[in-house]
């Protein structure tokens, strides 16, 4: 390959890279401001989260074009090729975490009686697992590092406990409190993004181990994409 075409290569797959970033960065914000929002009944916020979310959908768009470029035009093999597919299916991934961060949003004008609400204090501790798997998995994926990748997926069972915790909370309330029956469903639909968002960053961490060593996790192989 002559070197001018080397660097034509290099200089995408860094684009591409930083594409990955800063869809990945939005969805950060988006999944915290969609909680703040929640918290705090600002429509305001909820309404930004929603508009933004169309900047995470144009960047998973370059994405697209990006990679079928590269494909088309650099002809990458190997670990390239794998770097370059996986970099399609994560941009799909944070695409989707950004659409769970905006169904939070949209849920905020259906909450009422927030002071006297526990459960909605237990939201938000779970989100903030959720969000740090997302921010580290992004990290992992920079640094191509496949064991802090597998270390995350670990942490997905967290998430899935705070789930069952807070299902159980929340059923409990309807059934002691039935004029809670509205917004404790609202707050379950909620609580369900959150757990969906932890099952993507759980997918993402898998596709970035195998960009990086070419192998399948193994008590996860049915599901990690090909390269």
């Amino acid at each position: 390959m002559a070197e001018h075409t080397v660097k034509a290569f290099d200089e995408d797959i860094i684009r591409l890279r930083g594409l990955i970033a800063e869809m990945g960065g939005l969805a950060e914000v988006a999944i915290q401001d969609s909680m703040d929002a929640l918290v705090g009944g600002n429509q305001a916020l909820a309404d930004e989260v929603i508009a933004r979310d169309r900047r995470i959908d144009a960047i998973e768009a370059d994405v697209d074009r990006l990679a079928v470029r590269i494909i088309a035009l650099r002809a990458p093999m190997a670990d390239d090729l794998r770097e370059v597919i996986a970099a399609l299916k994560i941009a799909g991934v944070i695409e989707r975490i950004g659409d769970y961060a905006k169904n939070i949003a949209k849920r905020v004008g259906h909450i009422e009686g927030r002071k006297r609400f526990e459960p909605l204090t237990l939201i938000p501790a779970m989100a903030e697992i959720a969000s740090e798997m997302v921010h580290d998995v992004l990290t992992a994926y920079a640094a191509r590092d496949p064991a802090m990748a597998a270390e995350i997926i670990e942490r997905d069972a967290k998430v899935d406990a705070f789930y069952d915790s807070i299902f159980r909370n929340l059923v409990s309330h309807m059934v002691e409190n039935p004029s809670t029956i509205s917004t404790a469903a609202q707050l379950l639909f909620v609580a369900r993004n959150i757990e969906r968002i932890g099952d993507h960053a759980t997918n993402v961490a898998e596709m970035v181990h195998f960009a990086a060593t070419g192998t399948y996790l193994p008590e996860r192989e049915d599901v990690i994409p090909p390269g």
